[in-house]
């Protein structure tokens, strides 16, 4: 039963241990040094920052069901 523990518990630390290096490696390569900008670039003229443009069928952009029929039919 306690290798299942030292099992579980390395695990977890050679994680954390990944993690950390993987951070840390990030960091120093410049790939988290304009996270805002980054945020943004997926943005186009068709779909502006805090506009919503896609919604779920049959809805409108208020949430609104459209025309209370069934969005299949």
């Amino acid at each position: 039963m306690n290798i299942i523990y030292i099992l579980i518990w390395g695990t977890w630390i050679i994680f954390g241990i990944s993690v950390v290096w993987a951070l840390s490696w990030a960091v120093g390569q410049g790939h988290m040094s304009n996270v805002e900008e980054a945020g943004c670039s997926i943005f186009d003229e068709e779909e502006p920052i805090g506009e919503m443009t896609d919604f779920f069928p049959g809805e409108g952009p208020d949430g609104a069901v459209n025309g209370g029929e069934d969005a299949h039919g």
